[in-house]
């Protein structure tokens, strides 16, 4: 490659800019350059290009996943030989600037943008009355499944003491923080935040309501979820603290009960569905967990009784006055178990299980968009 003069060097210097604007960070999944995070771009005669690259943190735990892509994208430029990536830190007040960019010019001040009016993302609220039915598991398949389908997903692991979705969705990164904003891991599409990701070990957690109530709050206001179709809260089993607090700073979250075919089970799961009567919440529906194992003859064994969900949607329908439908009988599958052990959701490892195959067409339900009703008529006039 011969050597470029100076004016060469000033027409090849927007075409990397614009190069470097498709390289996307991979925890905020916004152009690097539309979050100042560009320094510099520097050419030589050669076209060796070197880039100035402002981390959020200095540990920035994707610093490899943004030289790559850097390099790729800069690369693929006419005129380029090589291409280096000179990373810096921000200083506070640029991480500052950049997290009042991200909050919508606010101030930074923390918000939860799913309880604002014009909020579109659809928030289902998964929940069941006892421990046991399969609850998280649903929920991290129901997650995968809708991001599957290129929906922006987002699951809040709500259930502080048993949490257990990072370890069925092969978490193992820590959140980023940028000033008091916090960036969550992101797994199989999906972005996820679990008090696990903040205790050592399997500590236990040993709170009481407030102190739920306020990491409740943190996960919702101060991590960057950016714009989500869904999100998804797997909540602790029963009605108490942490369903209270949904209601009070998620009004709009739907409810999803999850049960077994048990007739005890059901019993408890409709306590878990009639608490909306309390938070005038919406009853999305029931699912139905373990419902039966497939045998080798092809028969059907149920090992824990037959009915639970129904009767659970059908005594909810009449306690609440409106439908609330059995969305899907997920049936007993050892293959969902082994998927969440090893951190895959079986409706990614094993789509054509009978057990993937339900939860997907589950997930065909959720997948709508919440529409704001911002800036629409409604047809109301004054009586």
């Amino acid at each position: 490659m011969g050597v470029m003069s100076a004016p060469a060097i000033a027409e090849l210097e927007p075409q990397i800019r614009a190069a470097l604007a498709r390289v996307q960070d991979p925890e905020i999944r916004r152009p690097i350059t539309d979050l100042d995070m560009v320094k510099s771009v520097d050419i030589t005669p050669d076209g060796a290009v070197t880039v100035g690259l402002l981390l959020t943190v200095a540990g920035c735990p994707l610093r490899d996943k943004l030289q790559s892509d850097i390099a790729e994208a800069v690369g693929a430029v006419a005129g380029v030989s090589s291409v280096h990536v000179d990373f810096g830190v921000m200083s506070e007040e640029q991480r500052r600037d950049l997290q009042s960019k991200l909050r919508g010019g606010s101030g930074g001040e923390p918000v939860i943008p799913f309880a604002q009016p014009g909020s579109r993302t659809r928030v289902y609220a998964v929940a069941s009355g006892k421990g046991g039915v399969g609850k998280s598991s649903v929920t991290v398949n129901l997650a995968a499944a809708l991001a599957d389908r290129g929906l922006s997903v987002g699951v809040v692991d709500a259930d502080i003491y048993g949490h257990s979705v990072p370890r069925m969705l092969g978490v193992t990164d820590r959140p980023t923080r940028v000033e008091d904003m916090i960036m969550p891991p992101q797994a199989h599409g999906l972005k996820v935040i679990s008090i696990g990701m903040f205790t050592s070990g399997n500590a236990a957690v040993v709170w009481r309501g407030p102190m739920l109530h306020r990491a409740l709050t943190q996960f919702l206001a101060d991590v960057y979820w950016g714009d989500l179709d869904v999100l998804l809260l797997d909540l602790p089993p029963g009605t108490g603290d942490m369903a209270i607090s949904i209601a009070q700073l998620l009004p709009t979250a739907e409810i999803l009960v999850v049960t077994t075919p048990q007739l005890a089970a059901a019993e408890v799961a409709e306590r878990a569905g009639a608490i909306s009567l309390q938070t005038h919440q919406r009853l999305v529906g029931v699912v139905e967990n373990m419902s039966w194992l497939e045998l080798p003859t092809g028969e059907r064994m149920e090992v824990f009784g037959a009915g639970g969900g129904a009767r659970v949607a059908e005594r909810l329908s009449t306690t609440i006055g409106a439908n609330v439908p059995l969305l899907g009988q997920i049936p007993l599958d050892t293959r969902v178990r082994e998927a969440g052990d090893a951190g895959s959701p079986v409706v990614l490892s094993d789509p054509g299980s009978p057990a993937a195959a339900a939860l997907s067409a589950v997930a065909d339900k959720l997948a709508v968009r919440r529409e704001s009703l911002a800036g629409r008529s409604l047809g109301l006039s004054p009586a």
